[in-house]
């Protein structure tokens, strides 16, 4: 499938960040459509038809997300963008951030006349500084042109936009944790029900929504929610910003159909495997998506098929590993990630993913005992349901993918104490 270019339209043109340019070239005119020409209802219905999923993990179909929140409730109601992209090899909406500013607020736009909402706020990673003010910038911009504020974009609706920068903490990603810490409080998930639609920040009914997901509005409103499906397959319409990493010749971000198999993206849009090795193994959707194995490359990527094989599309943040990595060294990446990431509020992710980083880190020592693997697999299985949000169970299928695909390496390292890659490929041969 040919890449596609909407929301990386812009992508490398220093010119889309300024208002005017932006402008010119369309901008805001999906807003206005909206704003002027289509009721409330009318919005979400085309997103409901579009097949827009959530595209920062979860997935969940964007229009029905919406409405969710109660038309009747009397207190205010918020949408918070979530852009505390701060998982392992996904850096796709830092390109939205940076290249196409208006195209994320044209979208908050959008989604806050569907839902009757008069006060947005953005979660920014702390370490996104550029992003951060290249944002900071286009935000004032847009103030300063009417097209935020008392009057957006002329019509009697009332908008403000605050953006609100992270301090490093990967929880803070997960969307209660981000409303806690959007309150002032430390970045513990809350317990689920109540929802965020129902009860969200400062209690009040909220929207939770990634950078990706909003700046695909623009192209729905003005060419319609069938179009968008169309593009895509049943259920995952539209495109998806793909993060390519690992021993890939052209790692980069790009933008293709769902749908797209692995293969067409690694080996046709990243050139294939450095040195022209062989493929061994990809992470199909950042740090919690089981890790998969080569010939399952031609899945086709959407958030359903990979569901099917024990995986999950995820942030779409695509790690590539040739026949040359350990998955015993790939893995205490990961373990080391979430064990520094855990928030500590629940225990048995404050101690499963502790354990498991000290466990693997001994087998790569040579200090592994026999019994190394049989615990490492429980530690994830009893950390899978356990703990208030979504990080324990990603922890606990990343650990289990690696354990259970690859299990020939473990073996190999609590026998040998050693890292053979090559030796352990011709054993299995």
């Amino acid at each position: 499938m040919p890449i596609v270019k909407l929301v990386s339209e812009y992508f490398g043109n220093e010119q889309a960040k300024d208002l005017a340019w932006y402008r010119q070239n369309g901008g805001y005119e999906a807003a206005r459509k909206a704003l002027f020409k289509m009721a409330p209802k009318q919005v979400t219905d085309e997103v409901v038809k579009s097949n827009l999923r959530g595209l920062g993990g979860a997935g969940f179909p964007t229009g029905k997300k919406w409405s969710f929140v109660p038309a009747d409730d009397s207190k205010p109601k918020y949408l918070t963008v979530n852009a505390d992209e701060a998982e392992p090899g996904t850096f796709k909406d830092r390109y939205i951030l940076e290249w196409d500013p208006h195209r994320l607020i044209e979208g908050i736009i959008i989604c806050a006349w569907a839902v009757g909402i008069h006060k947005a706020y953005i979660y920014i990673r702390g370490e996104y500084v550029r992003p951060f003010q290249i944002l900071k910038a286009a935000v004032e911009e847009a103030y300063k042109e009417g097209i935020l504020g008392e009057r957006v974009l002329g019509q009697d609706f009332k908008l403000d936009l605050h953006i609100h920068r992270g301090a490093g903490a990967y929880i803070c990603g997960e969307e209660t944790g981000l409303l806690e810490s959007l309150e002032g409080k430390k970045g513990w998930p809350r317990l689920k029900p109540p929802f965020p639609a129902i009860v969200g920040l400062f209690n009040c009914p909220t929207v939770i929504n990634n950078v990706e997901t909003l700046s695909h509005l623009r192209n729905i409103i003005l060419k319609g929610g069938d179009w968008f499906a169309d593009i895509g397959v049943d259920r995952n319409g539209g495109t998806r910003l793909f993060a390519l990493s690992g021993r890939v010749k052209r790692p980069g971000v790009y933008e293709l159909p769902m749908g797209t198999p692995m293969r067409e993206l690694i080996y046709e849009h990243g050139g294939g495997i450095v040195g022209d090795r062989k493929l061994k193994a990809i992470i199909p959707g950042g740090a919690s998506a089981p890790v998969l194995t080569a010939d399952q490359v031609d899945i086709p990527m959407t958030f359903d098929e990979l569901s099917k094989v024990g995986s999950m599309l995820g942030s779409a943040g695509i790690v590539v590993m040739d026949e040359e990595v350990c998955m015993v060294k790939a893995m205490q990446t990961i373990a080391d990630f979430f064990a520094h990431e855990s928030c500590g509020q629940c225990t048995p992710c404050r101690q499963g993913t502790g354990w498991v980083y000290r466990i693997v880190s001994r087998m790569l020592e040579g200090n592994g005992s026999v019994d190394d693997v049989a615990t490492l697999m429980s530690a994830a299985n009893n950390m899978s349901g356990t703990s208030i949000c979504a990080l324990s169970d990603g922890a606990s299928m990343a650990y289990r993918g690696f354990l259970t695909r690859f299990p020939e390496e473990f073996e190999y390292h609590v026998k040998h104490g050693k890292c053979d890659v090559q030796e352990i490929r011709m054993a299995v041969a």
